[in-house]
């Protein structure tokens, strides 16, 4: 089993480029079925989320030609089942957004409930909501959506709650509904406006993307585009945490700054000196970084999946840190391995963490709970005294891209090894 194992200690140092965005390309690639024609999507980021659904993509019948690694074109013409075989289903859960690209360009779906992290309850109802106010009949038969429409017809959608996934599900396939459909109360994530914009190079005709009201005008067909996927968000965020742990300077670059400003915020408040230009953004951390609070929110407020990776900084921080996670449940479950490194967190209510800033972290074995927490702890790790190996990274590596060869560059000592024999040579190695 593979596992990270890394040497902290070392500030890190220096430029790191960021890759395409997860979220956005996983919503992104589900549309690009939408269209008989052929789609070329750049950007991609390398990750395991994005090849298993380009797996899926190319088990229905539509031909997927992986021109490198951040490049695919993709022609859905030959596209025969509607159905999604589960095994896709339980690897990523935003394979849910097939139930949207289907239903618009066929008019019927069979997908199985997805998986993905579990970092806590994400019921699919306002999907099936959306679904059924477009005119589509959506029954849940063993385990599967399966959702069937004679026409899809535009209707008004208010979420009673602020979902991306919904929010895109449905934008989908209003896109190919017939007349005009309002979504209220939609997310404004970034991933959100890219998918929109997406569509719209497809011939969609979608408005207010990035506000709260989506306008939708439905098209009889969508028709070939090119496309690159906007920078990762949570990526750059993650290095810019691990940058003022670790009391290093990193430049975050192919980046689009105004989406990291919560991030860049909270960084300045507790001391770092964060400076941005066009395309990046610069963290230095500084040898005394002191406490705040956070809450994570829906965009523009704090990310939640930035959550763990702000935790640990500021576990390092000095003085009484409170951070509140809004979104979702079981966020809170790497704090256990946290403690083993000697980071002082407590858990109250199960959303509220209160973090006692301490001095140093020590090296221990940890294991990877979800995606983003692994990243946490890999972060906890460098600034660590020691050596730490993270288990469990296969969560890590859906979502970051060559996580270990860009810290790397940086300056940080660690690999990945899959043997009790590779992890002594690498503690021989770097002594």
């Amino acid at each position: 089993m593979e596992q990270f194992i890394m040497k902290g200690g070392n500030p890190l140092v220096g430029d790191v480029a960021i890759s395409g965005a997860k979220n956005a390309a996983l919503g992104i690639l589900a549309a690009s079925i939408m269209t008989d024609e052929d789609v070329l999507i750049e950007n991609l980021p390398d990750v395991n989320d994005i090849n298993v659904m380009l797996e899926a993509i190319q088990a229905i019948g539509a031909a997927v030609n992986r021109i490198d690694r951040h490049t695919v074109r993709i022609n859905a013409e030959g596209i025969s089942d509607v159905t999604i075989e589960d095994e896709y289903m339980r690897r990523i859960r935003a394979s849910y957004y097939f139930i949207g690209a289907l239903l618009g360009k066929y008019k019927s779906a069979r997908v199985p409930l997805p998986g993905g992290c579990n970092i806590g309850s994400r019921p699919i109802d306002l999907h099936l909501k959306g679904f059924r106010a477009l005119g589509a009949r959506v029954d849940i038969e063993r385990g599967a959506v399966s959702a069937h429409a004679i026409d899809l017809v535009g209707s008004h959608v208010y979420l009673d709650k602020v979902s991306v996934g919904a929010t895109i599900n449905i934008m989908m396939a209003a896109a190919l509904a017939e007349g005009q459909t309002i979504i209220e109360n939609v997310a404004k994530e970034p991933h959100v406006v890219d998918v929109a914009n997406f569509l719209n190079s497809m011939g969609a005709d979608i408005r207010g993307a990035g506000t709260d009201v989506i306008r939708i005008r439905g098209v009889r067909r969508l028709h070939g585009t090119e496309y690159a996927v906007i920078p990762d968000q949570i990526e750059a965020g993650t290095f810019m945490c691990a940058a003022a742990a670790t009391r290093g300077d990193v430049t975050v670059r192919n980046v689009i700054p105004k989406h990291l400003e919560s991030i860049s915020a909270k960084l300045k408040e507790i001391g770092c000196e964060v400076v941005e230009s066009d395309d990046a953004v610069r963290v230095i951390g500084k040898s005394r970084q002191t406490r705040t609070n956070v809450n994570t929110q829906v965009y523009p407020g704090f990310p939640t999946d930035m959550q763990p990776q702000i935790t640990v900084t500021l576990a390092l921080a000095e003085g009484t840190s409170i951070v509140t996670e809004s979104i979702f449940e079981n966020r809170f479950k790497y704090v256990d391995e946290l403690s083993r490194m000697g980071g002082v967190v407590k858990v109250v209510e199960g959303n509220v963490a209160i973090i006692t800033g301490v001095d140093k972290l020590s090296g221990a074995q940890v294991a990877a709970p979800d995606l983003r927490a692994g990243a946490a702890l890999v972060i906890a790790g460098l600034a660590a005294e020691g050596y730490t190996v993270v288990d469990d990274i296969e969560y890590i590596q859906r979502g970051y891209e060559r996580f270990e060869e860009k810290l790397a560059c940086l300056g940080a000592m660690i690999e990945k090894v899959d043997s009790e024999k590779e992890a002594r040579k690498f503690q021989l190695k770097v002594g």
